[in-house]
């Protein structure tokens, strides 16, 4: 069994670092991902993922990515849950180990240049 997921989508926001009394760091950030298709009425659907970044390819997506930059992300899907007003919430999110800034909203005009940062 292998656990592999591969994004291509545009942050919905700026990215926001959370530093733990650990050491630890965890960025957060939503992807907008565009279907390979249209729906009825000729429009393309588009899934907002919540992808979660820790330590050093936290650090590098928070100080070069801001909202509309295009990134590549290849990691895990994890489900976990917690409670919430007594009421037991699920969540589904991708744990990246792997980013390819693609391009930034100022790059649209240039070609696409990519970095890629692995954890």
């Amino acid at each position: 069994m292998h656990n592999f997921v591969g994004l291509i989508g545009r942050l919905t926001d700026n990215p926001e670092l959370k530093k733990y009394d650990e050491g630890k760091t965890r960025l957060s950030i939503n992807l907008a991902v565009q279907r390979d298709y249209k729906s009825e009425d000729g429009l393309y659907g588009t899934d907002f993922i919540r992808c979660v970044l820790w330590n050093g390819i936290a650090n590098h997506v928070n100080e070069y990515c801001h909202k509309g930059d295009l990134l590549a992300v290849k990691g895990r899907l994890q489900s976990r849950s917690y409670e919430e007003n007594e009421e037991k919430k699920y969540i589904s999110e991708v744990i990246v180990d792997r980013v390819s800034f693609l391009s930034s909203r100022a790059d649209q005009t240039t070609q696409e240049s990519s970095i890629e940062i692995v954890e």
